[in-house]
């Protein structure tokens, strides 16, 4: 059986549980094909996925192979794919697991045909973060140029695709980060009002900003450090969008005194593989996602690129604070 190689869990933990190891690739089932990556997206759930925080049913039991995103070449088809053909460009950004490697096998159902204008790296960096910025600012809440809104890691790969998105569409941005020089970093990408949120709290600027209105909707990436005051930060009727927890998970949320209180506010944890579960769902948000980058709407913003044997370095960075936009992993045997 052919082998490939791959960065394989066998016990969950700190960035050190991922070992670059070869494993054995069986020929791609009927309804899947087999690519070769040029490149892999990293991203925060990779984190959560490594130390088993996560809801189980997203993470595979030990050995595993993590990673929602990548990009490259297919090489085999399955008996019953019908729409890819060996040699196609092709992408994708969510489960099953397991794009840490240099080839794997995935089902055809869940790939997206990458257009030539678009890079393998660029769809890589991008396919995840941009589909899940499409739904957030699209069906989460629908963001229009009235609205004032809050994006959390302003300056990281998630916040600049939020930031650049809403302000294509006129919003107003109030965004929080960790350092001036990433307050900077925001701004350039249409954040109207960087926030360092050692120095100022955001919720102070959100009721300046608004006349003391409120903001529409939050996107609270961060967690428990912030998300009571990203509710004191909605207007009435608005929503938090809390679709990550970088500083850990919040505090339980009461729903009479935290959202009734407040102004009757609404509270979701969206995920993307439900706002993509259907087929034609799927392909229209990666086809949003590759038109907004052709428009020059969203960049990916890659900063930083390593090969994939060094996804342990990727992840000790990320969980330092110290990245900000992208982080790619690079096959080098591609």
């Amino acid at each position: 059986m052919p082998v490939t190689s791959a960065q394989i869990i066998r016990e969950f933990g700190g960035p050190s549980v991922m070992n670059w190891e070869e494993l054995e690739l069986p020929d791609p089932e009927p309804n899947e094909v087999q690519l070769r990556h040029e490149a892999v997206g990293v991203n925060a759930a990779d984190t959560y996925h490594r130390a088993a925080i996560s809801h189980p049913w997203q993470v595979p039991p030990p050995p595993c192979v993590i990673g929602f995103e990548g990009a490259g070449v297919i090489e085999k088809v399955g008996e019953q794919v019908s729409e890819f053909l060996v040699g196609d460009r092709v992408a994708y950004g969510i489960p099953p697991l397991g794009s840490y490697a240099e080839r794997r096998n995935y089902p055809a159902e869940k790939l997206l045909r990458v257009p030539e204008a678009v890079t393998l790296k660029e769809a890589a960096s991008i396919m995840m973060k941009g589909m899940t910025a499409h739904y957030l600012l699209h069906r989460t809440f629908k963001v229009t140029s009235q609205d004032t809104i809050v994006v959390h890691a302003a300056a990281g790969a998630m916040g600049l695709l939020l930031c650049q998105w809403a302000s294509s569409i006129g919003a107003t941005i109030v965004g929080t980060v960790s350092t001036h020089e990433k307050a900077e970093l925001a701004r350039a990408a249409g954040c109207d009002y960087p926030v360092v949120r050692s120095e100022q709290a955001f919720a102070d600027v959100v009721r300046d900003v608004t006349a003391g209105e409120g903001a529409s909707v939050v996107y609270e990436a961060i967690g428990k450090d912030t998300m009571a005051q990203s509710l004191d930060c909605l207007r009435p009727l608005g929503v938090c969008a809390a679709y990550g927890h970088v500083s850990g998970p919040p505090d339980p949320v009461d729903v009479i005194q935290d959202l009734g209180r407040r102004g009757s506010l609404f509270i979701t944890r969206p995920a993307i593989m439900h706002y993509v579960a259907k087929r034609q769902d799927l392909v229209a948000s990666g086809e949003a996602v590759f038109a907004a980058i052709q428009n020059k709407v969203i960049k990916p913003n890659i900063v930083r690129e390593l090969p994939i044997e060094e996804a342990p370095l990727a992840h000790q960075l990320l969980e330092s604070g110290q990245t900000v936009g992208s982080t790619i992993l690079v096959n080098r045997n591609f």
